[in-house]
C-alpha cells in the first residue's frame, strides 16, 4: 500500500488542482453546459457506488460507497440549482 497509495494520492491532489483551475476560468455562458456534464458524471458515480454495495468486500468499500452517493447526490442537485440560477438571467423579466 505505500507507494502505490503515495502515487495515487499524489495524482488524485494534482487532478483537484487542476480541475479547480480549469472550472476557475470557465465563462457563465459555458457554465450551463459544463455542469450538465458534471451531472451526468456524477450519476455514473453513484450507479457505480450503488453497484460496490451490492456485494461489498469490505466495512471500508461499504463506507466509501456510501459516501460516494451521498457526495454524489449533493452535486447534482446543487448542479440543478446552480443551473436554474444561471438560465433565470437570459430570461425576460415579463416571462418568469
Amino acid at each position: 500500500m505505500g507507494d502505490n497509495f503515495a502515487v495515487n494520492l499524489l495524482i488524485f491532489v494534482m487532478a483537484s488542482f487542476l480541475g479547480i483551475e480549469l472550472i476557475r476560468h470557465v465563462s457563465r455562458l459555458l457554465h450551463t453546459p459544463l455542469m450538465s456534464l458534471t451531472n451526468a458524471i456524477s450519476s455514473v458515480s453513484i450507479v457505480a457506488a450503488l453497484i460496490l454495495m451490492s456485494d461489498p468486500k469490505t466495512d471500508l468499500i461499504l463506507l466509501l460507497a456510501t459516501l460516494g452517493i451521498g457526495l454524489a447526490a449533493v452535486n447534482i442537485v446543487s448542479g440543478f440549482m446552480i443551473t436554474e440560477r444561471i438560465l433565470k438571467m437570459f430570461t425576460k423579466k415579463g416571462a418568469r
